[in-house]
């Protein structure tokens, strides 16, 4: 309990020890609030519903920050079908207090529940058109539109008391109590529900009361008794009462059959109708539901996928980025290789800014050195006849630059793929070599094993071989007739001092 003046914790004082405040009235107030909660709050649990809502009303006259009251005000009005109601006190009761408060989670579990708000809208509508009709005196539409009410919200006492209502004017007594039972159900105590409960029982006396038909009698005295009789006495013989009876078991099917059957059968058709109508609109409502989610599906798709498209971009710009760092650092540990093979994974167009500076200049000198080793290892390799790595090395060496060398590059690539067997590379990189570098030793031998192997191509006209005689078309070139190691034009690789000699 905290002082209404400065809002300091209150003791068993009278006064408050901060400001002074005397606080015997507000805490009489304060304690009088809670008596009216706790006995709204027994009302409710015996269903006494509409006990509890007066007694939370003078709950909250004496304290409106007693949230408790509120609450359980919104829970009895949620409970009774009135839901626009209990949303009211619940939003009170969250803006007088925003932390802590149970009435936050109430109106969260309404809210976010799509198809819930939208039956309650739907009840809302359907109720006040039911009153329009009642207005216009349209009974019949009135009571259709109220069991859609009910069909949607089941716990609207007010729909089932204004249904009995209506049955009531309509002389349909049975069905009035049966509304009145569902009412009494949700709230047993309603004051409204037991005013009609007892107006139905007093119409079906009133209707029930038969008029007895006084017959003129006749008297006369016989000694000293009085006997008293009908004025007109007949004396039926037994085949007329037979025929009575035969007559009156006929007239009773024949009234069945031509008044009774037709409204009972009518009525069965009209409920029938009301129930299909009912559930028509229950499934309009799931569908409109289900159609919200599938939008709501089909955004959350989309925004996962290009947050995923996101992260990989991101990914892979940080693995460009991740390769630079590496290359550079193999670069100044002077591990050309290690840093050619990381140049490889960084992709410049993900670069941007002064990094693609740093990235132009690291792979100008890697590639200037990487280039160099993997040649010089290429040709060395073949020089010793492990043609396997000599392939390996000369095909990164071609893949960055296929003039490297002179072109040197690519021959002893073609070289190397005659040397194991690998005759269609071998062919591609001699047909380069005799493109890119005409009239050369190489380019003789280049055409000599394409000849060799079903080629179809020509030396350029008019070129002349080394030894001044033109090439005959299609003239092929014996293995073994240039020594594969010899340096094709004189040209020595960076740092050699000599050639392998045979193949």
């Amino acid at each position: 309990m905290e002082c209404y003046n400065c809002g300091a914790a209150l003791t068993a004082d009278s006064y408050c020890r901060k400001c002074g405040a005397d606080v015997r009235v507000y805490r009489k107030i304060l304690l009088a609030s809670n008596g009216f909660y706790n006995q709204g709050l027994d009302q409710a649990c015996v269903r006494n519903l509409s006990g509890a809502i007066e007694s939370l009303k003078k709950s909250l006259q004496l304290n409106k920050m007693n949230i408790d009251a509120r609450n359980l005000l919104g829970l009895v009005y949620f409970e009774m079908g009135d839901t626009v109601a209990a949303l009211s006190e619940w939003v009170i009761s969250k803006n007088y207090k925003g932390q802590d408060n149970l009435a936050g989670y109430y109106l969260n579990e309404i809210q976010n529940n799509p198809s819930r708000l939208d039956s309650i809208n739907q009840t809302i509508k359907k109720y006040n058109q039911a009153l329009v009709y009642c207005r216009q005196n349209s009974r019949d539409l009135a009571v259709i539109q109220l069991k859609k009410v009910l069909s949607l919200n089941p716990k609207l006492v007010k729909g089932h008391q204004l249904l009995a209502l209506l049955y009531m004017e309509e002389g349909r007594y049975d069905q009035a109590a049966r509304a009145l039972h569902q009412a009494a159900r949700i709230d047993e105590n309603n004051t409204t529900t037991l005013r009609y409960q007892k107006e139905i029982k007093s119409r079906r006396k009133e209707s029930g009361a038969k008029k007895h038909k006084r017959e003129d009698l006749i008297s006369y005295q016989s000694g000293n008794d009085t006997v008293i009789m009908p004025a007109q006495f007949k004396d039926n013989s037994a085949w007329q009462t037979i025929l009575n009876i035969v007559i009156g078991v006929a007239l009773g099917i024949a009234i069945t059959m031509f008044l009774l059957l037709p409204n009972v059968r009518q009525q069965s058709k009209s409920e029938e109708n009301e129930a299909v109508q009912a559930a028509k609109n229950t499934i309009s409502t799931k569908d409109q539901s289900i159609t919200a989610l599938e939008h709501q599906v089909e955004e959350l798709t989309g925004q996962v996928e290009q947050a995923r498209e996101a992260s990989e971009a991101v990914e892979s710009k940080f693995g460009s980025y991740e390769a630079l760092i590496r290359a550079y650092a193999s670069y100044a540990a002077d591990d050309i290789d290690a840093a050619g093979e990381a140049l490889e994974a960084v992709k410049a167009e993900e670069l941007g800014g002064d990094i693609v500076t740093i990235y132009n200049d690291v792979s100008a000198k890697v590639n200037e050195k990487y280039l160099a080793a993997m040649y010089q290892e290429g040709y060395s390799a073949y020089s010793k006849g492990d043609y396997q790595t000599a392939a390996e090395k000369l095909a990164k060496v071609a893949e960055m630059d296929e003039s490297y060398q002179d072109g040197n590059t690519i021959y002893y690539l073609a070289q190397s793929y005659r040397r194991l067997d690998n005759m269609p590379d071998a062919l591609v990189y001699y047909q380069k070599v005799l493109e890119k570098y005409p009239g050369t030793e190489r380019a003789r031998v280049a055409k000599g094993y394409i000849d060799a192997n079903g080629g179809q191509t020509q030396q350029p006209e008019g070129q002349q071989q080394p030894d001044g005689q033109q090439q005959p078309e299609g003239q092929q070139q014996p293995d073994g007739q240039q020594p594969d190691g010899q340096q094709p034009d004189g040209q020595q690789p960076d740092g050699q001092q000599g050639e392998p000699q045979g193949e």
